[in-house]
């Protein structure tokens, strides 16, 4: 199994374009009237509830679309969520296990330059935090750019070319522009490799999906974690080195996560053609 686009039918350009704004556009309508049962929440809490309804949206019409427009009959096993059993645990312990190399890495670095200390400090609620935004983001965003719109793309680029245009697409839907220029092109380069590794990730695991979920998942909640109380990062590290964004830094945009993401890609670098 792959995630290519061989077989089956070639969607058309405008389905393929228009689903996903289509479907985070019904999530957000569906979401406004919160702010009203609920008054105090906030304004990204409602975005936040319109973004899971989106992926509800998602979930249920996803079949249906993979089934018409791509003409497949099992559209969960052609995503890559569904695998035997051990396929499905192996591929997601690597994921998991790459993700705290790498994070391993750019804490042991920070830590030996002096630009962060140990603090070591873990609470329930900061971990409980980091399970679930790690198994969200890496479940979401899997499911739909590595999924779904790589799968799409395969049909109409080729499996080869789909792989660099879901990572291109992944890392600008981010919002990196919202930094300033250096840290918005180093963050934005850093997305574009995660996105490659992650594609590679599901090739090297013969197209089981639940590999770049650990991967994605693990290194956003492994972060977080890190952040929440394990290390505490100095106000003068190097942004070109810990990564751009404060208070809030992203290590793949910094030398340490290029550098990270880099090695991976060359681990990989025999599924390019797979």
């Amino acid at each position: 199994m792959t995630a290519g686009g061989s077989g089956g039918r070639q969607p058309t350009w405008v389905g393929t374009v228009l689903y996903v704004p289509l479907l985070y556009g019904g999530g957000w309508l569906a979401s406004r009237p919160l702010a009203l049962v609920h008054p105090t929440w906030r304004g990204d809490q409602v975005n936040l509830a319109g973004a899971v309804l989106a992926l509800v949206l998602l979930l249920l019409t996803l079949p249906v679309r993979l089934r018409r427009a791509w003409g497949i009959d099992h559209p969960w096993l052609q995503l890559g969520l569904v695998a035997p059993t051990p396929a499905v645990l192996r591929a997601l312990v690597r994921g998991l296990l790459k993700a705290l190399l790498l994070l391993g890495l750019v804490s042991v670095v920070l830590l030996a330059t002096g630009s962060a200390r140990w603090a070591g400090v873990l609470s329930g609620g900061a971990a409980a935090n980091a399970l679930a935004l790690g198994a969200g983001v890496g479940f979401a965003e899997e499911l739909l750019f590595r999924g779904w719109l790589q799968g799409e793309l395969g049909r109409h680029l080729g499996t080869n070319r789909a792989l660099t245009v879901q990572a291109l697409v992944f890392a600008l839907v981010h919002p990196w522009y919202r930094l300033p220029v250096a840290g918005a092109a180093g963050l934005l380069g850093g997305l574009v490799l995660l996105g490659l590794a992650l594609a590679l990730q599901r090739r090297a695991d013969g197209g089981v999906l639940w590999g770049a979920v650990g991967l994605h998942g693990g290194l956003v909640g492994g972060w977080f974690l890190l952040q929440a109380g394990l290390l505490n990062l100095s106000p003068s590290a190097p942004a070109w080195l810990a990564g751009p964004g404060d208070p809030a830094v992203n290590p793949i945009g910094g030398l340490l996560g290029w550098l990270g993401l880099t090695m991976l890609l060359l681990t990989r670098r025999r599924w390019w053609s797979a």
